[in-house]
């Protein structure tokens, strides 16, 4: 494993507190997204944004655990939720935070695994399987096909 990935607990909590509100950010603009898109294209995408934010919830509680595990306190405050009235343009910003969400997650199993937290990997391994399920959703409900991440 690369000394690249090696960090410090408290740098693991740092990280992982921007995670927490990237979670918080997610549920908020789900839950709005899901109750304010309107269209009929729009009806089935808007009730499986309702189960996302369920399990965004999920995620965030998941990641709180672990912060408190690293004697960190958990962040109170989400990341900045995106608003337009337009459904598409909603859906794209789920999409990117959803990218953007994995990327980060990928990046902090390598670090956990370089510190020898091993059950935090697998933690976030799980949150990974379903933030890439919602980026199929989102991709299927845009109509295009699923994008890398970086």
């Amino acid at each position: 494993m690369s000394t690249k990935y090696k960090i410090t607990r408290q740098r693991m909590v740092a990280l992982l507190n921007e995670d927490l509100a990237r979670e918080y950010q997610a549920i908020i603009a789900y839950t709005v997204y899901s109750q304010t898109m309107r269209g009929a294209a729009f009806t089935a995408i808007a009730g499986e944004l309702e189960v996302h934010a369920a399990e965004e919830l999920s995620h965030a509680i998941a990641i709180a655990k672990q912060i408190d595990y690293f004697n960190g306190t958990p962040v109170t405050v989400p990341a900045k939720v995106r608003m337009s009235d337009k459904p598409t343009d909603m859906l794209r910003f789920d999409l990117r935070n959803e990218q953007e969400t994995i990327g980060h997650y990928r990046e902090r199993i390598l670090q956990a695994e370089a510190m020898g937290e091993y059950a935090l990997s697998e933690v976030l391994r799980k949150i990974i399987a379903q933030e890439q399920e919602h980026l199929m959703d989102l991709a299927d409900a845009l109509g295009i096909p699923a994008p890398q991440i970086e």
